[in-house]
């Protein structure tokens, strides 16, 4: 679903743009906090990236479960 906010920044010297407060707001995205971004035809998308973690330690897990290797082996 695409809706029009009204905003419009401009892009500056080194290529960066301001996502506006009240978006930032509404996707509970904070300082440092990382974008994904992709294009979708001539639509440029971003997202707030959410890697995959451990439920248990916290890291990054590439696996599909809900465990690291570490922590899957501890709990067997």
């Amino acid at each position: 679903m695409k809706k029009s906010t009204g905003i419009v920044r401009r892009v500056d010297e080194l290529g960066r743009i301001v996502i506006p407060k009240e978006i930032r707001d509404e996707f509970n995205i904070y300082e440092k906090d990382p974008i994904k971004i992709s294009v979708s035809g001539s639509s440029i998308i971003l997202e707030k990236y959410k890697a995959k973690e451990c439920t248990k330690c916290l890291t990054k897990c590439e696996d599909r479960d809900k465990f690291c290797r570490n922590c899957g082996e501890e709990i067997k």
